[in-house]
């Protein structure tokens, strides 16, 4: 029997703070929690980023669910708690948080990138990034419905 528990899944205009992630995983049962922290940079492909926004399709919450549950199905005691911001963002902010606790470290780590992984290529979230010569670029729309 799978004892693997999802304990968070949101999308979410809410601001993101890696730690209450972190402590919300763990359980005395798990001595390893993985945590990942997609952190909004302040350039990409070359080009300075100063502003970026994420849209989401109004399944996005549906397909996080999905997603972090047949995580939950596939890894034997895991815990995740899972989040990915919607709306306006600016540098430093958390955009995607991931914590994912198991009893071994083996575990949760390949849990907890399968689990991003799995997010980014299917979850229909996509972001506009704004730029200092005043172009803008959305990321992710041509792969989405």
């Amino acid at each position: 029997m799978n004892t693997s528990e999802v304990i968070h899944a949101a999308v979410s205009a809410e601001p993101l703070n890696s730690a209450d992630a972190e402590r919300a995983a763990w359980s005395p049962d798990c001595g390893a929690v993985v945590l990942f922290s997609g952190i909004v940079r302040n350039h990409d492909d070359g080009k300075s980023v100063t502003a970026l926004a994420y849209s989401s399709h109004p399944t996005a919450q549906s397909v996080l669910d999905s997603v972090a549950n047949g995580i939950a199905a596939k890894y034997d005691g895991i815990r995740i708690w899972v989040a990915h911001r919607t709306g306006d963002l600016e540098i430093g902010d958390a955009a995607l948080v991931a914590a994912v606790a198991s009893a071994h470290r083996g575990t949760a780590f390949a849990a907890c990138s399968e689990l991003v992984d799995t997010i980014k290529a299917n979850v229909p979230i996509w972001k506009e990034q704004g730029f200092t010569d005043g172009s803008t670029e959305w990321v992710g729309v041509s792969d989405r419905p």
